[in-house]
């Protein structure tokens, strides 16, 4: 059994984890905060030099080819400010994700001891019960490790599609500028 300065530990560490979650959520809105103002100002700067590039133009042609030579640069932005989007999303999630995988292997360190504890209280002949308990706490804790490596495949394979993604969006916007560059002339 869990004396009261047991408990009054755990809930300790439990708060302090809490409150550190609780600061990572808060890094993380705060980078997303700071990367949107950033676009923003980025995007109201751009606009304001493009208006003044189109008042300048003298023809139909100058205008086309300064159109064109947007294409590419607003593709890498779109692609740059993405990769900035999804670095802050993963980088807060795993830092939940070590919050949680730490909790989890605490419970199961506790839950080791308990059974322990048990096994050498139990009654003469209560070997096979506490072997199939044993058992299954290893089976859990197995069981936890396999779902923790699938997680991890899959975000390995999602952040692998998103760069192919964002590359292959890149090389189109590259080569549609370049076509509407040749088309121009």
């Amino acid at each position: 059994m869990l004396t009261p300065e047991q408990m009054v530990a755990s809930q300790k560490a439990n708060m302090e984890t809490l409150y550190g979650l609780t600061a990572k959520a808060f890094e993380g809105m705060e980078k997303l905060v700071e990367l949107n103002l950033q676009a923003t100002k980025a995007a109201l700067n751009e606009s304001a030099q493009h208006a003044q590039a189109v008042l300048s133009v003298k023809d139909a042609q100058e205008l086309i080819a300064l159109q064109a030579s947007l294409f590419q640069p607003m593709a890498e932005k779109a692609a740059a400010y993405s990769r900035h989007l999804y670095d802050i999303a993963s980088g807060t999630t795993a830092e939940f994700g070590k919050a949680f995988e730490g909790k989890v292997a605490e419970g199961q360190a506790q839950f080791a001891a308990l059974v322990d504890n048990a096994a050498k209280n139990a009654p003469a002949g209560s070997e096979t019960a506490v072997a199939m308990m044993k058992s299954a706490v290893a089976a859990a804790s197995n069981a936890f490790e396999s779902v923790q490596k699938a997680v991890k495949q899959a975000s390995d394979v999602a952040e692998a599609n998103f760069n192919a993604v964002a590359t292959s969006a890149t090389n189109a916007a590259k080569n549609a500028g370049a076509a509407a560059k040749k088309a121009a002339r």
